[in-house]
């Protein structure tokens, strides 16, 4: 028999990078490089029942806006996540810059892995929709 370790499942919020998944509805980590070469940035964003660390430094969710980050993960999520196929889909060929986040982590109990860019209008769009998750610095805004 096989046991795991839940000695910190009844402490939601706590700091440790060994979280159980089930303590968070919400258990994002983001990798920022703004361009080729950049150091990489990472931001963390953890909520359980919809709340965040009362704590904003902690790195429990240490975005520059957490709030925001939530509500845009909370609306779009599911569609920027887990995308349907969609062979109809046209993009722009547009460039919006450099940057490149990866999205690890957990969302509503599925596993993310997902990566962003803005290479084209369709990936423009998705990184707008989660400007505030991917750390809504510099030029990962999604202005173009």
């Amino acid at each position: 028999m096989v046991s795991a370790d839940n000695s910190h499942a009844d402490k939601p919020g706590t700091n440790n990078s060994g979280a159980d998944k089930r303590d968070y509805d919400v258990d994002l980590t983001v990798t920022l490089t703004e361009a080729p070469g950049a150091e990489s940035r990472v931001f963390h964003l953890r909520s359980a029942a919809g709340i965040l660390s009362p704590d904003p430094d902690s790195l429990d969710s240490n975005l520059p806006d957490a709030t925001a980050a939530l509500a845009a993960v909370e609306q779009f999520g599911e569609e920027v996540f887990f995308p349907e196929p969609r062979p109809d889909r046209i993009c722009t060929q547009q460039y919006g810059g450099p940057q490149v986040a990866v999205v690890k982590g957990w969302f509503r109990g599925r596993e993310v892995h997902s990566q962003f860019s803005r290479t084209d209008g369709c990936e423009i769009a998705r990184w707008k929709a989660l400007a505030s998750l991917l750390g809504n610095t510099g030029g990962s805004t999604g202005a173009v």
